[in-house]
């Protein structure tokens, strides 16, 4: 009998004999199989005799159903997932990692939610946030549009943490004048691991989303790396600060919307010109640009590199400093890069700066670089995000026409620029 994965076997080698459930590996030349105690062992190929099936694996069934219980005197949020760590867990049976959908399966998983609201939950689509499209923040959109129409109080949104910060700002500007709270949550770590951040983002979301007037797109995570707070995070001034730590993502040039406690889970908000419900019109514009490119300053930089951008619709320029780029005369190397730009803004791209340090803004007025750049045509991004004056300057390309673009590129239009940054760090 072939042993597969799940299975129970016994491997024998020449010295010694060990039984355990066989577990996924394509990375080592060994088998693995998880023992009794909970630990995982590798076993040598080349060492084994033999490796015999104890007991095949069955699948559980699924005793969890659907039929929960509204409770009409909580409000009622909607969970969309669009796949990312915070809703996977090991499946400690196969080793594989599984993901979990459904109302029940979510409500087994975090059963603190129900306690807080009634609860639905559906699949956008399974991805890694790093593969992320605009075709996808267009998919996003239409299924927020669908539960808006049934009413909900509030939609969370799970989101991989690589591009979560890019989705929140696409949302922000897609969705103008939305009357409920749209939170996009994410985790570091998964929900099975003990020092897991899931839980208690996922929960501080629904908290804030029952227990407040707020209204709009926004962000939840680990205000610090300790189970006490989370921060409400606005959705074009955040940015992951962090490959791995709990508290990766901070506002930039700003400051969290609000803090809520995990313990007592109360809420304080940082900012009084928070959105709040109106009586104007949802408008959704869920259009992009398709080819919008961004290219990093640096020593040592050639023409080539922004002759690349030919036939793209628009170009952010991540520059040094105040927003500089190696184009000050007399050096040669430097007229034909500011050139190439001339050249790209002539053919019909719109060429956009922002800095690459992470505070502070741009000004096209102080140095000779940027003077020679602005009055080239680039726009300067004031203290927008890269991150943000890319997804903003996409958004913009595919509602409004060029002449529109350039203009509104410049003006906050969901809180991505501030016009008097104090300090924030």
């Amino acid at each position: 009998m072939k042993p597969e994965y799940g299975d129970v076997v016994k491997v024998h080698t020449k010295e010694e004999t060990f039984e355990g459930i066989l577990m996924p590996n394509k990375e080592t030349d060994s088998v693995v199989i998880k023992l009794d105690n909970g630990y995982n062992i590798g076993i040598d190929d080349k060492k084994i005799k033999e490796i015999k099936v104890v007991k095949k694996f069955e699948e559980k069934e699924d005793q969890l159903k659907n039929n929960i219980k509204k409770d009409d005197k909580k409000p009622t949020i909607t969970i969309l997932h669009t796949g990312g760590t915070i809703a996977s867990k090991v499946n400690y049976e196969t080793g594989g990692v599984i993901s979990k959908f459904s109302p029940a399966e979510l409500l087994e998983m975090f059963p603190e939610l129900k306690k807080i609201a009634n609860f639905d939950s559906r699949l956008i689509e399974q991805m890694f946030s790093e593969d992320m499209r605009f075709v996808h923040y267009e998919k996003i959109t239409h299924a927020i549009k669908k539960e808006i129409e049934k009413n909900i109080d509030g939609i969370i949104i799970t989101h991989g943490t690589d591009t979560l910060a890019y989705t929140s700002a696409a949302l922000s500007f897609i969705l103008e004048n939305i009357d409920i709270p749209v939170i996009l949550v994410g985790a570091q770590r998964s929900s099975d691991r003990g020092s897991s951040d899931a839980v208690m983002n996922l929960i501080c979301a629904a908290e804030f989303i029952a227990k407040t007037d707020f209204t709009g797109v926004a962000i939840c995570m680990h205000e610090k790396t300790d189970d006490n707070n989370s921060v409400i995070l606005p959705p074009c001034k955040t940015r992951k600060m962090h490959t791995s730590r709990r508290d990766a993502f901070k506002a930039i040039n700003d400051k969290p919307i609000a803090v809520i406690n995990y313990d007592t889970r109360s809420i304080k908000f940082m900012k009084k010109d928070y959105q709040k419900s109106s009586d104007k019109k949802l408008v959704i514009r869920d259009s992009f640009g398709d080819k919008i490119g961004i290219i990093k300053c640096h020593p040592n930089m050639f023409k080539e590199q922004f002759d690349f951008f030919k036939g793209y619709e628009g170009l952010i320029i991540e520059g040094t400093g105040l927003g500089h780029a190696p184009v000050d005369p007399p050096q040669k190397l430097n007229i034909d890069i500011l050139e190439s730009i001339k050249s790209l803004i002539k053919s019909g791209t719109i060429v956009a700066m922002t800095s690459q340090c992470i505070f502070g803004r741009t000004h096209p007025h102080v140095y000779t670089a940027a003077i020679n750049l602005s009055d080239a045509g680039v726009i300067y991004c004031k203290d927008m995000l890269t991150e943000t004056a890319f997804i903003k300057l996409a958004w913009l390309l595919g509602n409004y026409k060029k002449e529109e673009v350039r203009d509104l590129l410049t003006k906050n239009l969901r809180g991505e620029i501030n016009e008097r940054i104090t300090n924030f760090i």
